[in-house]
């Protein structure tokens, strides 16, 4: 019993210049007789002239003609081949993913159908801040592996680096919102390039270092951060230009007189809301589309094993790099969203507490998962809430709670370790026929 093994590689450009050389050649031959030679009337007589000048010209034209036409095909080919070697692993139950439209669906219409109670909008945006931070921690966390108890130290790089460009150069929030996000990216590359090494508790420890370092530079720097005090009178976004305000200033109008409507507090409020909505689901876009790039293969793969990855020659400096960058600038952006929501930022706000429950949102999600970082936040966020009533027992309900989760669902509500994509059968048996 025989087996044809058909292997097939990409085309070379030595082979694809032999190719149109022998196009060329083709094209010489039939191009002698039709275009190198003519006949012109000489007085009544017919007589053969050369014209090599147009003979070359036409070689000249079916040898590049066929080089760029095998080099695009062989693009084509090439992209084909690379989408069809891997597939989507979409494992979610029909359930989840109807569990998934049905919370987007219900935060869309929250501000409709309590258009009036301010509190709810207000938790409802707290939820979402802490959902955003999470997707970005997840990144870190849940999908390179890598150990971070130090996230909020880019949450409050963001927060100030939008309060100092507003104190020093009267950027608005949506100036300084690319600008906070690079930094924090910045900071985030800072802190990583020095712990490439650490792995497990050492590199857990570095990064709750790091968080404290951040948190004690805000508190002690008093000429940048205005210290202990804190910087306040941020502004609140605008919509297109548009304050939320009742009196804006003379030659300007708010929001209310553009569109003629009665001023209320209600529609700043509302407007935030939607905000961090946009803001979170553009951070899912972006991870989810990461996550099928090289760049998000390679994370999940660093997180798999990364003694494999570095066999398989993988650069493990820059993946763990990109996703410190990546993380930390979705956190930079959560953070320019605070200090606009809040007007004032202080040190007491970045505190490790912050960074524990963030980190908590991811694990007890299931590390890696979307939708488990929403109802993780959703549950750290309202369980506090609904306990405001036993305030004495408060902590003691959320920590009984989640002893009750880690023991009933110890890998996460909703645990995702799968490769979002892998090679079909055929790809990875080398192509077999």
């Amino acid at each position: 019993m025989s087996a044809v093994i058909i292997a097939r590689h990409a085309r070379t450009p030595a082979e694809r210049f032999k190719d149109a050389a022998w196009v060329a050649f083709v094209a010489l031959l039939l191009g002698i007789p039709m275009v190198g030679l003519t006949t012109v009337d000489q007085g009544g007589a017919l007589t053969v002239q050369t014209r090599f000048g147009m003979l070359g010209i036409f070689v000249g034209v079916s040898f590049a003609g066929r080089f760029i036409f095998r080099w695009v095909m062989d693009q084509i080919r090439g992209r084909r081949a690379a989408k069809s070697a891997v597939a989507k692993v979409d494992r979610t139950p029909l359930a989840i993913k109807v569990i998934g439209w049905a919370v987007l669906g219900a935060s869309v219409a929250l501000p409709i159908m309590f258009s009036e109670n301010r509190y709810m909008i207000d938790t409802a945006t707290t939820v979402l801040i802490y959902v955003m931070l999470g997707w970005g921690l997840n990144v870190v966390v849940g999908l390179a592996g890598l150990l971070d108890l130090g996230y909020v130290a880019f949450y409050a790089v963001g927060a100030y680096t939008y309060a100092l460009l507003f104190s020093h150069f009267g950027w608005t929030f949506w100036e300084a919102l690319p600008v906070a996000g690079a930094m924090a990216a910045t900071f985030g590359i800072l802190l990583g390039y020095p712990i490439l090494r650490l792995r497990g508790d050492y590199l857990a420890i570095v990064t709750l270092g790091f968080g404290e370092i951040i948190r004690v530079i805000l508190v002690n720097w008093t000429e940048l951060s205005n210290g202990p005090n804190g910087i306040g009178s941020i502004p609140r976004p605008t919509l297109f230009g548009l304050p939320f305000e009742r009196s804006p200033a003379e030659g300007t109008q708010s929001f209310a007189t553009f569109f003629g409507v009665e001023f209320s507090g209600m529609h700043r409020i509302i407007f935030l809301y939607y905000l961090i909505l946009v803001l979170a689901l553009l951070t899912n876009v972006f991870v989810s589309r990461l996550r099928k790039l090289p760049v998000g293969r390679a994370w999940e793969a660093l997180r798999e094993d990364e003694i494999a990855c570095k066999a398989m020659g993988m650069n493990v400096t820059n993946v763990k790099l990109s996703a410190f960058a990546i993380g930390a600038m979705l956190g930079g952006f959560a953070g320019v969203f605070f200090a606009a929501r809040q007007g004032f930022i202080s040190p007491e706000s970045f505190t490790f507490t912050e960074s524990a429950t963030i980190l908590a949102i991811v694990v007890l999600g299931g590390m890696g998962s979307q939708l488990g970082v929403v109802l993780a936040a959703l549950v750290l966020v309202l369980l506090p809430e609904l306990g405001r009533n036993f305030s004495e027992y408060r902590m003691l309900m959320f920590g009984t709670a989640m002893v009750l989760i880690m023991v009933w669902k110890p890998s996460g509500l909703l645990a995702s370790r799968e490769p979002t994509i892998r090679l079909n059968k055929a790809a990875a048996t080398g192509g077999e026929a």
